[in-house]
């Protein structure tokens, strides 16, 4: 019953940073500030009001319209909100509230932002791949007993990608991905940032050959989203995948 507490009050909080991811996913591209600037009407220009600014809610109230010149808003503004709420109500209840779902939960939020962007642009922007990284150097100062774990998971995916980047020149792994694996294997530690790379590439392959067949999609992929799903679910059941795989396969 505690948890489910913590997940409603956590889901809250996950929803108004969710807007501000939107603010992130459309301005970082684009070099715009996401501080300096007021929300806006991406039409009409005009200033957005406190009141339309309630996640996931406004946009309810206004018919998924803008206030002043009633242009149809993109449904990515609730559709990011309430996914990146869910995100930390599920991190929270799968591992209770402590320190570590607080750093999963923000990079969480990371991982939803820079798979939107590097979806659509094929880039993955360093300050998410920096965030994460910050959060891993705070989870390896609260467990230096096994500092070892976090600095081999900063290096062994990483480092294994980055060799590839550099034997193909950048074709079969971009620049992005292999700083996204070292940040996250600073936070998940050398085991889980194994598991997660072998997520993402199982998941990118399955998924992209379906959207290969179905949308008609280029053979080229975004691996951000992959990757970060990959991340996602280590975060939520890693343990639990490694010692079913370590039981049952290696005696």
């Amino acid at each position: 019953m505690e948890n489910i507490i913590y997940a409603i009050i956590t889901f809250i909080y996950g929803i108004f940073i969710g807007s501000f991811l939107n603010v992130c996913i459309y301005r970082i591209p684009k070099k715009e500030s996401v501080v300096v600037v007021r929300s806006h009407c991406m039409n009409c220009g005009k200033n957005i009001k406190w009141y339309d600014l309630v996640p996931i809610f406004s946009f309810l109230i206004l018919g998924g319209k803008c206030r002043y010149c009633k242009t149809k808003l993109s449904a990515q503004y609730p559709l990011i909100e309430f996914l990146n709420g869910i995100g930390y109500a599920i991190i929270i209840l799968i591992r209770g509230f402590n320190l570590v779902s607080i750093l999963y939960c923000l990079c969480f939020s990371s991982l939803l932002a820079l798979s939107v962007i590097d979806f659509r642009t094929f880039e993955i922007p360093f300050a998410f791949n920096v965030f994460i990284g910050i959060l891993g150097i705070i989870r390896l100062l609260t467990d230096l007993k096994h500092w070892y774990v976090y600095i081999i998971g900063f290096v062994v995916v990483s480092g294994f990608l980055y060799l590839i980047f550099i034997i193909t020149k950048g074709r079969g792994i971009g620049g992005g991905d292999v700083k996204l694996m070292a940040a996250a294997g600073l936070l998940l530690g050398w085991k889980g940032i194994v598991l997660s790379l072998g997520l993402g590439c199982i998941l990118g392959s399955i998924i992209h050959i379906i959207l290969m067949k179905v949308q008609k999609k280029d053979r080229v992929l975004a691996m951000g989203p992959y990757l970060s799903l990959g991340i996602f679910i280590t975060m939520l059941w890693g343990d639990k995948i490694i010692n079913w795989y370590l039981n049952s396969y290696i005696r």
